[in-house]
């Protein structure tokens, strides 16, 4: 399949980017070869072959669900830029 200038501005504008002029064949180019290998996977006989996730079969640990406040607050703090006792100090952005 083959991306013409209109198309590739067409995208560009959808994706909000801006694509000098001299960069339009070349990127109608690559928009074509990744069509390309698209319409290749289409190809592909994947009957019988179950739906994943992941390519590798993994299983997640659970752990309990609790609060806590951290441990320590003076390691928790410590990078922090601004701090006023034991709490994170922030700009206001609400008059």
């Amino acid at each position: 399949m083959s991306i013409d200038h209109a198309t590739v501005r067409r995208i560009a504008r959808l994706a909000r980017i801006h694509v000098p002029e001299d960069e339009v064949d070349r990127l109608g180019a690559e928009l074509s070869q990744i069509l390309g290998f698209v319409e290749q996977l289409g190809e592909v006989d994947v009957a019988g072959v179950e739906p994943m996730t992941s390519v590798v079969d993994a299983v997640l640990t659970l752990r309990e669900d609790r609060v806590s406040d951290g441990g320590d607050a003076q390691k928790v703090l410590a990078n922090a830029p601004e701090r006023a006792e034991d709490f994170f100090v922030v700009p206001r952005v609400v008059e």
